[in-house]
């Protein structure tokens, strides 16, 4: 980019944090929280791919109209298998628990998080939690869906449905830990001068997650154990035959799920606030209005779970209330939206591929969004509940949109986590093809579901396989498009060029210490008195 430099970094010592102990055993016995996030990269990726494979039989098996690869049980396992896995093993931690651990310290100018051993700890319960969950998932199975619906799941599945419950449990409390963890840090541990309103909007995000990850886990905890507990001692919570209500566990599951969705988009908002500012040479538009706004999204996210129960049994007046409490979550969301857009009006913008990514999560994001606003309208709801329309629509803001801010902050802070470059036209083609791929994929099922095509069958009716057979090429390129990155960035973490401390002129207070970072961060405590947006008000151009 052709731009000013910002003044380089001074004081930083030689050796960076990959310096410190090459062994696997300082790897993991290592309090150091830039290391902890580089092992948390390893399980979510490795995750990551376990769950694309799940889904890539799915469309695989969606190819034709008839069950001609799997049957009906195993196509069940399959969906479960990459729910589980995508949700709480890596929508949920990717962005706090990757870049939140490795950024939070360095944007605040702390010199690590506030309980180092604690964030270790949340690691291992993490992979833990993860590998016990994974083994249940592949050991025979689950057929009740990620959601554990009762009374199937405590009655009529044969699976290994508690195995999974148990797997799930714990990795919520490594969501819990990272939560106290952030906010403890965030509290506590700013540089001098770095009031509330002087933190970049990342730091906002982070903390209005965190508050939602320690408010909100400790429910779906709750549930998944009385789910448990009447699954083994035929305890009457949510089964009618025990005398059990089922509506009462989708009432606390969709407590802690509903702000859940939340805990997996507000860290993708926090990442596009920094890119886009960075690549459009503009500080951010409306500061205050957006941190607002980040605080106000997760507060009324706690107060719309009952927009999932519109058709199973809640009362007219309850519908009514969640529908108008549906809409109420837009406005915050369309007012980052309208920032983002305003911060790029006049900008010097430039398309590097984390620039690439950023976009494509704004307009992925805001297709979600819009058709969510169908969902919140009873009329509507109705029609396409449980059909492809909800697979759509759920797949455009998590995957779409988290997914395209995750690897949008990898790639943006890749310099300052490896030192090293990657090859920049490669992961443009990337972007571009994950944008191009991902709406091949899931736009037709709009089509599909308003048409009636019901999620979780694996046979249709023929006059459906047009769109699905474009849905499954959609998966193809999208998961070429998944894999390049991972070729390209694991040759840059070994082979890649040097990368020098701050690549893309970035203002933000973690680009002000060496690329990759000593172990302290920083060499003297910086000063947090400053803009963390402190771009040109008014570029002339690239190179002016």
């Amino acid at each position: 980019m052709n731009t000013p430099a910002l003044p380089a970094p001074t004081g930083a010592p030689a050796r960076s944090y990959l310096q410190e102990g090459y062994r696997l055993s300082d790897w993991l016995r290592t309090h150091d929280h830039k290391r902890i996030a580089v092992l948390y990269a390893v399980g979510i990726t490795l995750f990551f791919f376990i769950g694309g494979a799940a889904a890539a039989l799915i469309r695989l098996e969606l190819l034709t109209p008839q069950p001609d690869l799997v049957g009906a049980d195993t196509y069940n396992r399959l969906f479960t298998a990459h729910g589980v896995i995508m949700v709480w093993m890596f929508l949920i931690p990717s962005i706090p628990s990757v870049l939140g651990n490795f950024l939070l310290p360095l944007m605040i100018g702390a010199r690590d998080l506030a309980f180092p051993r604690l964030n270790l700890l949340s690691w291992y319960l993490y992979m833990g939690g993860g590998a016990f969950t994974l083994a249940a998932l592949l050991l025979g199975g689950v057929d009740t869906g990620w959601t554990f619906y009762a009374p199937f799941s405590t009655m009529f599945s044969h699976s290994r449905v508690l195995l999974t419950l148990c797997g799930v449990f714990v990795l919520g409390f490594s969501s819990i830990l990272t939560g106290l963890n952030f906010i403890v840090t965030i509290h506590t541990m700013r540089a001098p001068g770095m009031g509330w309103f002087r933190m970049p909007l990342f730091v906002w995000a982070q903390y209005a997650t965190s508050l939602l990850l320690v408010l909100a886990t400790p429910v779906l905890a709750v549930t998944l154990t009385l789910l448990a507990v009447e699954r083994v001692f035929h305890v009457g919570f949510f089964d009618p035959a025990y005398g059990g209500d089922p509506l009462l566990f989708q009432h606390l599951f969709w407590f802690y799920s509903h702000p859940a969705v939340y805990i997996m988009i507000l860290p993708a908002m926090g990442v596009a606030s920094e890119i886009i500012p960075c690549f459009a040479r503009r500080p951010v538009f409306g500061y205050r209005s957006m941190a607002y706004a980040i605080l106000g999204i997760g507060v009324i996210s706690f107060l719309v779970w009952g927009h999932h129960m519109f058709v199973s049994g809640q009362s007219v007046y309850a519908n009514m209330t969640f529908s108008l409490l549906s809409f109420m979550v837009a406005v915050p969301s369309a007012v980052k939206v309208f920032n983002w857009t305003a911060t790029l009006y006049k900008g010097s913008i430039s398309f590097e591929a984390p620039m690439l990514y950023a976009l494509g999560f704004v307009g992925l994001f805001m297709t979600g969004g819009l058709t969510g606003l169908f969902l919140a309208a009873l009329a509507v709801d109705v029609h396409v509940t449980d059909t492809y329309f909800v697979v759509a629509h759920f797949h455009y803001i998590m995957v779409g949109g988290a997914v395209m801010a995750y690897l949008g902050g990898i790639h943006f802070w890749w310099p300052k986590i490896s030192g090293r470059l990657y090859p920049e036209a490669w992961a443009r083609v990337a972007a571009v093809a994950i944008f191009i791929g991902f709406n091949l994929t899931f736009f037709p099922q709009f089509v599909l579901g308003y048409a009636g095509m019901p999620r979780r069958y694996h046979a249709y009716p023929p006059e459906f396989q047009v769109l699905n057979v474009l849905s499954s090429a959609g998966a193809g390129m999208l998961a070429l498009g998944y894999l390049l990155p991972l070729g390209y960035l694991l040759w840059s973490w070994f082979r890649g060029p040097r990368a020098p401390g701050n690549p893309w002129n970035a203002s933000g207070l973690e680009w002000q210490t060496a690329s990759p970072p000593p172990k302290e961060n920083f060499a003297t405590p910086p000063d947090g008195n400053r803009d963390p947006y402190g771009y040109p008000l008014h570029p002339t151009g690239p190179g002016d």
